[in-house]
């Protein structure tokens, strides 16, 4: 008899938390009715703690209801011109949404027949419908405020809400135009300036494989190019390499990834594949002569192609006289062949030989100071650093001096340049 007892007195008490919690779910109701929501979320919290009531989907409908009720308050109070405070209309708003989305998942599960009675779903995906557009005012407000995770989290929920489940199969239940394309970019942006990189990583692969639309606020190429750099911020340099390599596949017209490769390659001594990169990198942009081919004639200096790098640097300059790049590179690639041929008469003991050295040196030697001439006077025209400028002088002295050694009085030019480095 005591032991029938016992075990009644168990199920009572058992019974009795179920009721405890369904009775908390039914408060959190009741003062959600009469905007208590203080109330609401304490009473709320409390039933989606608990194992009786945290797996229903009504808790978390309730939960993603109050939310929207705060968001609706001030919301309405903007529509009539009132003063609304604008923290707790977005803060709602964004506390809405994820208890919505379990809400549904919750509702999705199927019964003990296998039946699936999703009785929430069509409420939520109202709210989540007619709510959309305002989560880019929500990401707006914290981006304004500076928190730039918040924006990126309002963004990103935007983002978000058109390809969730319960709107499967509903091509006109929002419009996927120019502005939600932009969107993307705000919620990639404000994750990066969050320093959020994993997360701007993630998102950004997102942005890749979905469509693009155009827009006015970035090209596509931008989504590439950002991937990298967010690679390169995460110290990633393998996938570093393979966004560079993907975003030359798809835009070789770029004039970020092929340059940013050649310098990997450069950077890693595989000058033959810098080389392959650069040959693309000028017939894309061939306006840019400047760059591209004082590089690559520098490249094939190194390799002491001294006549292949010659006519790069005569390229460059065809198209821009004034190219200091190509003007103190052409005239090193004359010094270096002139100190190398002096390096191979100091062996000789042929005098003939010597003299024809002496000349090719001395002649290298002289078409090497006019594009230092030149190059000192831009420099100077122009501002540049004292180091910058004492970097060509002590150029046009090596020059002045080996002439002047060689017969050729340069004396002159020779004081003057050394006054001017303080050699006096």
């Amino acid at each position: 008899m005591k032991r029938i007892l016992f075990l009644t007195m168990i199920a009572i008490f058992s019974t009795g938390s179920i009721l405890a919690q369904k009775s908390a779910l039914r408060d959190a109701k009741r003062a959600l009715g009469r905007d208590d929501l203080n109330e609401a979320r304490t009473l709320i919290k409390q039933a989606s703690t608990n194992a009786e009531t945290a797996n229903d989907p009504e808790t978390w409908k309730v939960m993603g209801d109050i939310g929207n009720k705060a968001f609706d308050n001030e919301r309405t109070k903007t529509m009539l011109n009132q003063n609304a405070n604008e923290k707790v209309m977005y803060d709602g708003l964004l506390e809405s949404y994820n208890p919505y989305l379990k809400a549904d998942s919750l509702g999705e599960l199927p019964d003990d027949k296998g039946k699936v009675k999703n009785k929430f779903r069509k409420d939520i995906a109202g709210v989540l419908r007619a709510n959309h557009p305002f989560y880019i005012n929500g990401g707006v407000f914290y981006n304004e405020q500076n928190n730039y995770k918040k924006a990126a989290d309002f963004f990103e929920t935007y983002w978000n809400i058109p390809s969730l489940p319960m709107f499967e199969g509903q091509k006109d239940a929002f419009v996927i135009d120019s502005t939600f394309q932009t969107i993307k970019y705000y919620a990639i942006i404000t994750a990066i300036q969050a320093e959020q990189h994993d997360r701007a990583v993630a998102l950004l692969n997102r942005a890749a494989k979905e469509p693009f639309i155009d827009n006015s606020a970035y090209k596509e190429s931008d989504i590439y190019e950002l991937l990298a750099s967010e690679y390169l911020n995460l110290g990633d340099s393998v996938k570093f390499l393979e966004a560079l390599n993907l975003g030359a596949d798809k835009f070789p017209n770029s004039k970020y990834f092929i340059p940013n490769l050649i310098n990997v390659f450069i950077r890693n001594g595989e000058s033959d594949k810098a080389m392959e990169y650069l040959d693309q990198a000028i017939a894309n942009d061939p306006s840019n002569a400047c760059d591209l081919n004082s590089v690559k004639g520098a490249l094939l200096a190194e390799k002491e192609d001294y006549t292949g790098a010659e006519a790069e640097y005569k390229k460059a300059l065809a198209q821009d006289p004034n190219c200091e790049r190509a003007l103190e590179n052409l005239a090193r690639n004359y010094i270096i062949q002139a100190q190398n041929i002096k390096e191979t008469t100091a062996t000789l003991t042929n005098r003939q030989q010597q003299v024809e050295n002496d000349k090719k040196t001395v002649e290298l030697y002289q078409q090497s100071l006019p594009y230092l001439e030149k190059l000192e006077q831009a420099l100077k025209s122009r501002s540049a650093s004292q180091e910058e400028i004492n970097s060509v002088l002590l150029l046009l002295r090596n020059a002045y001096y080996n002439l002047s050694v060689l017969g050729v009085d340069k004396s002159e030019e020779l004081k003057v340049i050394e006054s001017q480095l303080n050699l006096e």
